[in-house]
């Protein structure tokens, strides 16, 4: 790596593997079991530590504390890891730690984020692709969220929640249960209110596969159907809409697999 592109001030283990254009920032400290990629920019007073792997063309700003170890009490020094993909913004004061034995062992956040600043990351989240956490997402652990997911500014998340592809949380809600996806909704405890039709739009979803899933919306939460019943319904509709399909599908898999059950009205 050139060393025009180290600050003077930072430490770099010599152990830890760099890419020659990454550049780090004044007070910046790198632990000697991470590797980052090309065009990665870690700003200063960032602390980037653990068993780490940090894809291309990422932005770390400053007071980032990413690698660090997870805050639970049955961690006993594992070698657990983190991986960051590539081309993820990375607010101030972001923390992210790594994952622990009692699940993957690995805490993942894909392509293509913005995390916004003093954001929470804990042990063992799968974070998808194309997400946005406003300021102060506070995210416990084992949470899974899917590509294109939005979090409203100071909303929690419980652990082992899961929150499905599309989704959009409204802020300072409380998420106690799984959100579907293509949800939007708010509240403490949070609350759906349809479907998230602007964003799908926004993201190329034709309108014959918005208007059936605000059809299977209505199933899952206005017709007063139980759940196995919503499904079978939600199943048939499927069979029928083949423009819709895949999209239909995807919200089956989501809540047949679903252990904590989904948020309801």
């Amino acid at each position: 790596m050139a060393a025009e592109r180290i600050h003077p001030t930072a430490i770099v283990h010599p152990g830890a593997r760099i890419a020659d254009d990454v550049t780090i920032g004044a007070y910046s400290i790198v632990g000697p079991d991470v590797s980052i990629g090309a065009g990665t920019v870690v700003g200063p007073h960032c602390i980037i530590d653990g068993h780490s792997r940090i894809g291309e063309g990422n932005v770390f700003y400053r007071f980032c504390s990413v690698g660090g170890q997870p805050q639970d009490k049955k961690y006993g020094g594992e070698p657990t890891g983190l991986e960051i993909g590539n081309g993820n913004t990375i607010r101030e004061y972001v923390t992210i730690n790594t994952g622990t034995v009692q699940d993957v062992g690995v805490t993942r956040l894909g392509d293509d984020n913005w995390i916004m600043a003093y954001v929470h990351i804990a042990h063992d989240c799968q974070i998808g692709n194309h997400t946005i956490f406003a300021n102060g997402v506070q995210l416990a652990g084992h949470i899974h969220i899917g590509d294109w997911a939005v979090l409203g500014g100071l909303s929690a998340v419980h652990q082992f929640v899961r929150i499905g592809a599309h989704a959009m949380i409204g802020g300072t809600s409380s998420i106690r249960q799984d959100v579907p996806p293509y949800l939007i909704g708010a509240g403490d405890p949070f609350r759906p209110v349809g479907i998230n039709a602007e964003g799908l739009s926004r993201r190329g979803f034709s309108q014959d596969v918005i208007l059936a899933l605000k059809e299977c919306y209505r199933l899952l939460y206005r017709r007063r159907l139980g759940m196995d019943e919503a499904m079978e319904q939600i199943r048939a509709l499927r069979d029928d809409r083949a423009s819709a399909q895949d999209a239909i599908q995807q919200l089956l898999t989501f809540l047949e697999s679903s252990r904590r059950g989904i948020v309801r009205v």
